[in-house]
């Protein structure tokens, strides 16, 4: 299967976003004061489980698209190098 330019530059962009974004959810779920992360004697709730889970599998799919996509930049450059 080929893949456009335009589609791959997408995958590679969707890639490094979901990482940018799940990053920053991740840090700030560690960090929560609120109480839905841990409760009063700070344990993980539910609430942490379920998107610390949500979390890591954005980054493996996030990391799988990226690489989907940065394979499918390379191919289109070293194409043009040939040409």
């Amino acid at each position: 299967m080929k893949l456009s330019r335009s589609v791959s530059w997408f995958l590679l962009a969707f890639g490094v976003w979901s990482w940018v974004v799940w990053v920053t959810f991740a840090k700030n779920l560690v960090k929560d004061a609120s109480g839905l992360a841990f409760d009063g004697a700070g344990n993980p709730t539910g609430y942490f489980w379920v998107h610390l889970v949500l979390a890591i599998t954005s980054f493996l799919l996030g990391t799988a698209i990226g690489v989907i996509g940065f394979r499918g930049v390379r191919a289109h450059a070293r194409l043009r190098e040939n040409a």
